[in-house]
């Protein structure tokens, strides 16, 4: 599709390696600027005309934020990725199901899939608690990769997806997440008795145990939270989205751990797309193995996309009067002793959580990551 024409050039992806190339090269020379217009150029493939099947599709990101313009941008272009043999028909959160009920619409119909905050997942299965960041987890996007990519993660993930009656394509990168307060907090007592909002699992049971009173709620409930202050704080996810919502004009700190460590409960925060198992088994063997593929780049051009926008969102939110409240390399120290017993506590939880967070250990003890060592984890033992 040309950036003017708004018609799929149906002769340049006459396979999946050619519509592989495609996609490819579009990331390669493309920038957020040019998905945005690949967008706009695409409205009678959005609007399901010269699309074989259009699938619907729900994300957490909330309308008017960076991350649902780049998520609805990638769908605009999908039929052309795709060779007009599917598009996707977007909604933004909350626009068909809650998102705690993602999953269930997706299972029973009511939408195709999804593109989800994975960390919702805890509540469905305790393994889900290890198919995203937690605290003092692998602390690099690229730590992420490896385990799913390259340590079996992608696998154990649809095995575990399937036993829901879904199929999960690949995990997305955004960002880490930050804590918005009203209060400065300077050091871990600080979060004694705080009001504060997490996304559940292991991350409220961190926050817990260091004296938080935790609640969860989704996204969009946030900032209504914090204006009525039946919460004091809230952790969420970068502060290009985080300004999108408004939540410098509801709080006045943003709550980061030290330099060497900016965040300590979400450093790498992930989103998935998955389908209903149905809807996918009844996809093209050729739509079965380029999807993956297509949402491998997407988690690259939607991780730099919300990059690019974090560097003005930073100015933004200190000309709003927002300040940095940052931890100390001592709290990083204490949290991370909470943090290891709860990874082995929520590990142990069934055998499907032992064999995920198995993964993760073999990726923090490789020698190139090295982010544990044995002596870190000595006593524990996992439930195999």
């Amino acid at each position: 599709m040309t950036k003017n024409s708004g018609k799929p050039h149906r002769e340049a992806v006459e396979g999946v390696v050619d519509a592989r190339r495609d996609f490819l090269k579009t990331l390669a020379t493309g920038s957020l600027a040019a998905a945005t217009a690949g967008a706009v150029a695409a409205p009678s493939l959005v609007s399901g005309q010269d699309v074989g099947r259009m699938l619907r599709i729900q994300t957490s990101w909330q309308p008017g934020t960076t991350g649902y313009r780049l998520f609805e941008a990638w769908c605009a272009r999908i039929p052309e990725y795709t060779g007009g043999e599917l598009g996707f028909r977007p909604f933004p959160a909350g626009a068909v199901s809650g998102d705690f009920q993602l999953f269930d619409a997706v299972r029973n119909g009511v939408l195709d899939g999804m593109n989800v905050f994975t960390v919702y997942w805890a509540g469905r299965m305790p393994a889900g608690v290890f198919l995203s960041s937690y605290p003092m987890g692998p602390n690099h996007p690229h730590h992420w990769d490896m385990l799913f990519n390259s340590f079996g993660g992608t696998e154990l993930a649809r095995e575990l997806y399937q036993k829901n009656g879904l199929y999960f394509v690949g995990h997305v990168h955004h960002d880490m997440n930050l804590i918005h307060s009203k209060k400065p907090i300077a050091s871990l007592d600080d979060f004694s008795g705080l009001l504060l909002r997490v996304p559940g699992g292991i991350v409220a049971d961190c926050f817990a145990a260091i004296g938080a009173r935790t609640t969860l709620l989704p996204g969009s409930d946030v900032y209504p939270a914090l204006e009525r202050g039946t919460i004091e704080a809230a952790d969420f996810v970068g502060p290009a989205v985080n300004y999108d919502l408004g939540f410098h004009q509801v709080t006045n700190y943003v709550v980061m751990g030290p330099p060497s460590t900016p965040c300590l409960h979400q450093p790498v925060d992930l989103m998935d797309i998955s389908f209903s198992l149905r809807v996918w088994n009844s996809l093209s063997p050729r739509m079965r193995e380029l999807l993956p593929e297509l949402v491998k780049a997407y988690s690259t051009t939607h991780y730099t996309g919300i990059q690019e926008a974090n560097k003005e969102a930073w100015k933004k939110l200190a000309e709003a009067g927002s300040s940095i409240s940052r931890l100390s390399e001592d709290d990083v120290v204490r949290f991370r002793q909470v943090a290891i017993s709860k990874w082995f506590e929520w590990a142990n939880k069934d055998r499907d959580a032992a064999r995920l967070f198995n993964l993760h250990l073999q990726v923090m003890q490789e020698p190139t990551v090295a982010y544990i060592t044995p002596d870190d984890v000595a006593g524990y033992t996992l439930n195999l």
